[in-house]
C-alpha cells in the first residue's frame, strides 16, 4: 500500500513535472514589462550588492521575499534567467499542490472527484499559465495564502502564522489574510491567545516599511508610486471601475461564466466553517486590492483563484454527472483557448501567450539594433528603453545608448529635440482598440476615462513631427515594433 507520505510526493512530482512540459519553450525567454522594470533588478540589487532597497530602479513598497529567494537561487547556481523562470516554476508547482489539498479539504462532502477539476482549472488557466514561470509578486503570494489556510483549517496556528509571516513580506496587501485570521480566532473562538500570534505578519511587515523609510524617506518608497497606488486610486471613478473590472474577471472572462452558472446552482453545497474562513480570506484580498492600485491588474487576484476554482468544482456538484463534465470539459477548453486569444479591448499582455509575442519581437528588435546601430544614440519608450541598456535581461549582448526616454503619442515625440538621437523606437504598447468599437461614444469615453491607450503616433505624423521615417518593422501576434531613422 502506498503510505500518505509517499502519495503526497507523487501528487507534487507530477504536478511539477506536468508544469514545466507545458514551459519547456519559454523557459529562457527574456523578462518582460514589470519583472525588468521593477522586480529583477531589485533581486540583482540584492545579489550583486546585499540591497535589500532596490537601488537601480525606483523603490517602492513592495516587501523583498521573492526578490530574497531569487538572491538565494542566484548566489548557489549562479544568475541565469532559466534558474529564475525554474525558482518561479518550482514556487507555483507548490502552489498548485497545495490548492488541490485545499480543493479536497474543501470538497469532502461533494460527489466525483472536484478536487482535480478545480486544480486543473488552475493549471490551464491563461494567467496562471503565463505567470506561473514570471518573476511577478502575485503568483507566490498565492502560494503562500492557501499554505496559510491549510495551516488555519490544521489548528497549527503558530506555523500559519509564520507562513503568514512570509506571505506579507512577499506582497504587503497580503496582511488582510493573518487579519481575517486574527479576528476569527479572537471572536468567533476566544481563543485571545493564538490570535495574538498573527500580530508577528503586521510586525514584520512594519519593520520593512521602517526600512524603507529610512533609505528613501518615504513609507512607500516613492512619491510617485504612493501618488498613484493610494491617492489616485481612492478616487470614486476609478473604485467604480475596478469594481467592474474584478467581476468582470472572476465571474464572466474566459470561461468563469460557465463557473458562475455552477455557483448559482450549487451554492449550497458551499457551507461549512472551512468554507466561511476561505471565503473571508478571498474577499478581504479582493476588496484591498480593488481599493488601493491604480493599474487594478488582473494578476492581484492570484490569492482569490484557488478558493474561486474549488468553489466552481465543488458547486458543479448540484448538476448530473454528464452536465457536469459537459461544462467543466468547455471551461477548461475555453481557458486554453485563452491562452491565445486576445479580447478587442487593451489588457495586460502579460494575462496570456501574448506577453510571449512582446517580448519575441522586442527581442528581435535588441539584436537588430545591436547587429546594425550599437553605436548610435536611441530614443524610445518604456520597458524597451530598459530592455536594451541591460544585458541581464536577456535582449542585448552588450548595453546600447538609450539616450532619450519618450512615450508613443505625437504629442510625446514633439517634446523631443531630434538632434539628441540617431534612432528612434516606437512599438505597440498596449493590445490595439477595435476602431469600430471607438467609434461607439459611450465605449471610447470610458475607455479614455479608466485607461491609458496610448495611440500610437503614425508614420506620418512622425515624418512630420521629427524627421524620422521608418527602416525596419516587425509584427507578431497583432503586435509590433518598429525602427525609425532620420530622412536623407
Amino acid at each position: 500500500m502506498v503510505s500518505r507520505r509517499s502519495s503526497h510526493l507523487i501528487f507534487f512530482f507530477a504536478f511539477a513535472a506536468l508544469l514545466l512540459a507545458m514551459h519547456l519553450p519559454f523557459l529562457t525567454l527574456p523578462f518582460h514589462w514589470d519583472e525588468l522594470g521593477q522586480f529583477v533588478p531589485a533581486a540583482l540589487d540584492l545579489y550583486h550588492d546585499g540591497a535589500w532597497v532596490p537601488h537601480s530602479t525606483p523603490p517602492n513598497v513592495h516587501p523583498p521575499g521573492i526578490m530574497a529567494i531569487l538572491a538565494l537561487v542566484w548566489r548557489v547556481f549562479g544568475y541565469s534567467i532559466l534558474s529564475a523562470r525554474l525558482t518561479m516554476l518550482a514556487i507555483a508547482a507548490v502552489g498548485v499542490y497545495l490548492s488541490f489539498l485545499l480543493a479536497v479539504r474543501l470538497s469532502r462532502k461533494a460527489p466525483g472527484a472536484p478536487a482535480f477539476a478545480a486544480v486543473g482549472f488552475l493549471m490551464v488557466a491563461p494567467m496562471f499559465y503565463t505567470q506561473s514561470m514570471m518573476v511577478l509578486l502575485d503568483m507566490p503570494a498565492m502560494t503562500f495564502t492557501i499554505l496559510a489556510l491549510l495551516l488555519f483549517f490544521d489548528g497549527r496556528y503558530a506555523a500559519c502564522a509564520a507562513a503568514a509571516t512570509a506571505l506579507v513580506l512577499v506582497k504587503e496587501t497580503a496582511i488582510t489574510t493573518p487579519m481575517v485570521f486574527a479576528a476569527w480566532l479572537w471572536f468567533r473562538e476566544h481563543r485571545r491567545k493564538e490570535a495574538l500570534y498573527f500580530l508577528a505578519p503586521a510586525m514584520a511587515l512594519g519593520l520593512w516599511l521602517v526600512e524603507l523609510h529610512h533609505v528613501t524617506g518615504h513609507w512607500l518608497g516613492n512619491e510617485e508610486f504612493a501618488q498613484s497606488n493610494v491617492n489616485q486610486s481612492l478616487r470614486f471613478g476609478h473604485i467604480v471601475y475596478a469594481i467592474g473590472r474584478r467581476i468582470y474577471m472572476l465571474f464572466i472572462s474566459d470561461g468563469h461564466f460557465l463557473g458562475t452558472a455552477a455557483l448559482i446552482a450549487g451554492w449550497r453545497w458551499l457551507r461549512g466553517k472551512e468554507w466561511t474562513i476561505a471565503g473571508l480570506v478571498a474577499v478581504s484580498q479582493a476588496i484591498v486590492v480593488t481599493v488601493l492600485g491604480s493599474a487594478a491588474l488582473e494578476r492581484y487576484m492570484f490569492p482569490v483563484l484557488p478558493i474561486l476554482y474549488a468553489a466552481f468544482a465543488v458547486a458543479a456538484s448540484a448538476w448530473s454527472r454528464p452536465v457536469r463534465l459537459v461544462t467543466q470539459g468547455a471551461m477548461a477548453a475555453l481557458f486554453i483557448v485563452g491562452w491565445f486569444w486576445n479580447p478587442p479591448v487593451p489588457f495586460p499582455f502579460e494575462n496570456n501567450l501574448a506577453m510571449v509575442d512582446f517580448v519575441r519581437i522586442q527581442q528581435d528588435a535588441a539584436q537588430y539594433l545591436e547587429d546594425h546601430e550599437g553605436n548610435k544614440r536611441i530614443a524610445t519608450a518604456w520597458p524597451f528603453s530598459e530592455a536594451i541598456a541591460n544585458p541581464e535581461f536577456g535582449y542585448v549582448r552588450h548595453p546600447l545608448n538609450r539616450t532619450v526616454h519618450t512615450g508613443v503619442r505625437q504629442s510625446d515625440l514633439a517634446q523631443l529635440n531630434p538632434k539628441d538621437f540617431d534612432v528612434l523606437v516606437l512599438y505597440s504598447l498596449v493590445w490595439p482598440v477595435n476602431t469600430r468599437l471607438l467609434a461607439i461614444h459611450p465605449i471610447r469615453s470610458m475607455l479614455e476615462l479608466f485607461m491609458d491607450l496610448n495611440f500610437n503616433a503614425t508614420s506620418d505624423e512622425v515624418r512630420s513631427t521629427l524627421g524620422f521615417v521608418p527602416v525596419v518593422r516587425w509584427t507578431r501576434g497583432g503586435q509590433w515594433i518598429e525602427i525609425y531613422l532620420p530622412e536623407r
